[in-house]
C-alpha cells in the first residue's frame, strides 16, 4: 500500500474529511481511560491525534518512546472544536521514526516553559523548541525577509561585509581582539565602514548580518553578538530620507508580522503597533526638556539619554500622539561617531537620531560625513589615527555623495515586541559575557 504525502500540521484544515500522515516530535500524551490524546509537534505548528483503540498505541510502548520521540501518524482529519487549530486526526496509526526514553531536560508539553532562564540556555537547543520559543525565532525570520523586501524594493542592493577587520568600527576598546596569522585584527562591531564604503558602488545597500560587541555588561539588553540589520543611502540632503525609509521599514515589518505570523502572534499574545506616518519625532534638547518638565529630573546637558530618559520618553509620546515609536534627532556630535555629520545650523548637535521602540532605543541613526577633508580635520580632533582608516578613507578622497543609514538590532525589536523579560529569549543561542555554549 502506497504511503501517503506528508503534509505539515498548518495545512491539515484543508484535509478534513481525508485520510492524511503527520511527522514531527511526539509533543505530549494524555491517556484518559479508555480514550488517549497524542499531540504530535512538527516546525509549523500542534496537531491532536484521537487513540480509541489501545492497540494503536503499541508501537510507541513497544518501542519505550516517549516524549520528543519523532513519530508519524496517519489518519483521517476531522474538525473538533476543542482540538488545537479545530482539526484533530482520528482512527490513527502510528509509526516511531526515533524513540526517545530519556525526559527532556526542558519541559516542552506546557504552555510556559517553567525552567529557569539558565537552564533555558544551557538547554537551548531543547528549549528552542517550544512553540513559544519557535514563535519569537519566526518572527526574526520574517522580519529579516520584510527587511530585505522593503529594501529591494527601493533599488538597494545586498551586500556581506567583512567580520575580521583591521581597526575598530567606532574607534573603541570594546571589541574582540583576534590573532590573524601573527597580526592583530578584531571582529566588525559593525558592518558601518564598509557599507559607506559600498555607497560609491551601488548608491543604495544593506546587509543582514552578525556585529559583535565586546562590552563587559549583563543586562537584560545587551549581547555581545547580535543580528543587525543595516542600510546606507547616498544621494540625500540630511537625515530625514533615513528616518523616512526607516518608518517605511518598520511599517512593512509590522505588516508582514500581521499577514504571516497571525498564530505565532497569539500565541505570544503580542499586539502589534501601529506605525503612524510619519513617526512623531523630538529633538534631543526638547526631549530633555519634556524630561525635565514632567519629571523633575535635570538632565539638560546631558549627553545622551539613559534607558530611564527613554523609559519616560516613550510614556510620552504614547499619551501626546498614541504612538508606539518616537524619533529622537540631533544627538550632541560629541556623543555621536567620528563619522556622523553634524547639523550645520548647530554644529554641536549632529544629524543623527535614535528610533525609540515602546521605551526602549531600537535603532540608530544618520547622516555621515562624506568630504575627505571633514573626515581628516575629525579624526585629528578625536586624537584618531588615519592609519587604520586608510582604506575606509580612500572612498571619501576619491569622491563619495552625502549619504547616511542606520542599524535594527534583530534581538532588541523581539524583545520589545514580545514583552520577554530578557533579550537572551529573543536570540537563537546567545553569547553573553559568561556564555559561549551551546
Amino acid at each position: 500500500m502506497e504511503r501517503l504525502q506528508r503534509i505539515r500540521s498548518c495545512e491539515i484544515g484543508d484535509h478534513t474529511g481525508e485520510r492524511v500522515r503527520v511527522a514531527g516530535w511526539l509533543h505530549s500524551v494524555r491517556r484518559m481511560g479508555g480514550i488517549n490524546f497524542l499531540v504530535l509537534r512538527d516546525g509549523w505548528g500542534i496537531i491532536q491525534a484521537v487513540v480509541e483503540q489501545e492497540e494503536a498505541l503499541a508501537p510507541l510502548l513497544a518501542a519505550g518512546a516517549g516524549v520528543e520521540s519523532v513519530i508519524a501518524i496517519e489518519g483521517t482529519a476531522a474538525v473538533a472544536a476543542q482540538a488545537p487549530g479545530g482539526v484533530e486526526l482520528r482512527e490513527p496509526r502510528i509509526e516511531v521514526i526515533s524513540a526517545v526514553m530519556e525526559t527532556p531536560p526542558v519541559v516542552l508539553s506546557k504552555r510556559e516553559i517553567k525552567a529557569s532562564l539558565t537552564t533555558q540556555l544551557d538547554h537551548a537547543v531543547i528549549a528552542n523548541r517550544h512553540p513559544t520559543r519557535r514563535a519569537i525565532l519566526r518572527l526574526g525570520a520574517v522580519g529579516m525577509e520584510a527587511f530585505r523586501a522593503t529594501l529591494l524594493a527601493q533599488g538597494f542592493t545586498e551586500i556581506q561585509t567583512p567580520k575580521i577587520v583591521a581597526a575598530a568600527t567606532e574607534s573603541g576598546a570594546n571589541v574582540f581582539a583576534l590573532d590573524y596569522f601573527g597580526r592583530p585584527a578584531y571582529l566588525a562591531q559593525s558592518p558601518q565602514l564598509y557599507k559607506q564604503i559600498m555607497v560609491g558602488v551601488f548608491e543604495r545597500v544593506f546587509e543582514v548580518g552578525p556585529v559583535f560587541r565586546a562590552e563587559p555588561h549583563d543586562t537584560t539588553r545587551h549581547l555581545n553578538e547580535y543580528v543587525s540589520l543595516d542600510m546606507e543611502m547616498g544621494f540625500i540632503e540630511n537625515h530625514l530620507p533615513v528616518m523616512a525609509v526607516l518608518r517605511d521599514v518598520v511599517a512593512n515589518i509590522c505588516a508582514a508580522f500581521s499577514e504571516r505570523c497571525a498564530p505565532e502572534l497569539a500565541l505570544l499574545g503580542v499586539q502589534l503597533p501601529v506605525v503612524q506616518q510619519p513617526i512623531p519625532a523630538i529633538h534631543f534638547a526638547e526631549a530633555q526638556e519634556v524630561i525635565y518638565r514632567l519629571h523633575g529630573m535635570d538632565v539638560r546637558g546631558e549627553p545622551d539619554l539613559s534607558p530611564q530618559d527613554e523609559r519616560w520618553l516613550g510614556e510620552w509620546a504614547q499619551q501626546e500622539y498614541g504612538s508606539d515609536f518616537l524619533f529622537v534627532t540631533g544627538y550632541p556630535t560629541k556623543k555621536r561617531a567620528f563619522y556622523t555629520a553634524p547639523d550645520p545650523r548647530q554644529p554641536r548637535y549632529s544629524n543623527a537620531f535614535d528610533l525609540i521602540f515602546r521605551g526602549t532605543e531600537l535603532v540608530s541613526g544618520g547622516q555621515r560625513l562624506h568630504r575627505y577633508e571633514d573626515y581628516l580635520a575629525v579624526l585629528a580632533e578625536r586624537e584618531l589615527p588615519e592609519e587604520p582608516f586608510a582604506a575606509y578613507l580612500e572612498a571619501f578622497r576619491y569622491g563619495m555623495p552625502p549619504h547616511g543609514g542606520f542599524a535594527i538590532g534583530l534581538e532588541r525589536l523581539l524583545m520589545q515586541l514580545t514583552g520577554v523579560p530578557n533579550i537572551k529569549l529573543a536570540t537563537l543561542f546567545p553569547r553573553d559575557l559568561n556564555r559561549l555554549t551551546p
